[in-house]
């Protein structure tokens, strides 16, 4: 994307943005929904999801722009444009870039379009968590301050628990090396929060490692 049309995205962004009547009433608005529209049947076409992030990954730049305008414009109007694009570069692995828009969207209280069937809220956290296990899976450690902050910038949202759970359970198997003090407490939120979440083992184990910790070891008889 040429700066002149990037310089325009953002340009556009920010007054729609600003649009007391909503964006659903202004041209540059619309021009990205029929954007989205068609990288999404693109995205249809494909099946594998490792692929589907690939082809998100080429796509999100030209989303940059519009996105900068919005956040940058401050004004808090509903953008379907930018919550999706927050769930895509979930995907495509841009943690960052996503929680730019997360704490942007939770703040006004932005709504995902009604195809995801689930709030805000609910999809950066399950999102995040959900990416965190798949890095777990493949053996790779994932960002823990990355947990820690999507716990914080939603501790106060409604949400079903068993998402929240999700959220502790991997803060705590990503400290459980370093800080198994703050791991187990993490370990038990998430048992509280679901009896199914399956860190009971982790939390007897992490137990009986703090317990080795706290005795002092035995220097014999003099």
């Amino acid at each position: 994307m040429n700066h002149a049309r990037a310089h325009f995205m953002r340009e556009s962004a920010a007054k729609a943005s600003a649009v007391d009547s909503g964006l659903e009433n202004c041209n540059a608005y619309e021009l990205m929904l029929m954007k989205m529209a068609e990288d999404r049947r693109r995205l249809k076409q494909i099946q594998s999801v490792e692929n589907k992030a690939v082809v998100k990954r080429e796509i999100l730049p030209d989303y940059a722009p519009w996105v900068d305008g919005v956040l940058a414009a401050g004004k808090g109007g509903q953008d379907d444009v930018l919550v999706t694009v927050m769930l895509w570069r979930i995907d495509a692995g841009d943690y960052s870039g996503a929680l730019d828009i997360a704490e942007y969207a939770l703040a006004h209280s932005l709504t995902m379009p009604d195809r995801f069937g689930r709030t805000t809220a609910t999809v950066v956290a399950e999102e995040i968590a959900d990416a965190a296990k798949r890095t777990r899976d493949a053996g790779q450690p994932f960002d823990l301050p990355t947990i820690s902050y999507v716990i914080e910038l939603t501790a106060k949202a409604d949400m079903h628990d068993q998402v929240r759970a999700k959220l502790h359970k991997e803060a705590g198997l990503l400290l459980s090396a370093s800080d198994p003090v703050a791991a187990v407490e993490h370990l038990r939120r998430a048992q509280q929060l679901h009896d199914g979440a399956g860190v009971k083992k982790q939390i007897e184990k992490l137990d009986r490692t703090i317990k080795n910790m706290a005795t002092p070891p035995d220097s014999g008889t003099a």
